[in-house]
């Protein structure tokens, strides 16, 4: 069937978008100072939402007969490759480290935004999507914010 093929691979590439949300944040945690404990909080709060983004993803791709993979996306594979770089150049305090993770949040949102625009999906996974995506919304605007807050301290 097209559309449960068109649909498993939107599903998948949900599950790489996390997986390269995962590895990002746990770059983030290395990069930062021990005295920024709150943000190690956060990061991990936002790992954890990642993983359970993929249990759900992955459950939905086994249903519709399928197998999930748990790599990462070449363009995350990118991303990190660049937050490993700019951190040579511009130090690894708070508002670089934020505004690494708003980038990886941005692509986070089109790939999600890019997965809910296609047609073959069916309405109950449209749903789980879309409360997903609000899940990110929400932590990219946390991480905006902190990384507004610290660009003027």
């Amino acid at each position: 069937m097209k559309t449960s093929a068109e649909a498993i691979e939107n599903l998948k590439d949900l599950v790489h978008i996390n997986n390269d949300r995962i590895k990002g944040y746990e770059r983030a945690i290395k990069e930062l100072k021990k005295d920024d404990g709150d943000l190690k909080t956060l990061f991990a709060v936002f790992i954890d939402q990642s993983r359970q983004n993929i249990m759900a993803l992955g459950k939905e791709v086994q249903a519709l007969g399928s197998d999930m993979d748990r790599t990462t996306t070449v363009t995350g594979k990118i991303y990190r490759m660049w937050m490993d770089v700019k951190a040579v150049f511009t130090g690894h305090d708070r508002h670089n480290i934020l505004e690494n993770c708003e980038f990886g949040e941005d692509a986070a949102l089109k790939a999600y935004n890019a997965v809910f625009r296609s047609r073959d999906l069916p309405e109950y996974l449209k749903q789980m999507i879309v409360k997903q995506h609000e899940l990110l919304l929400k932590s990219h605007n946390q991480v905006k914010g902190l990384r507004d807050h610290y660009a003027t301290s």
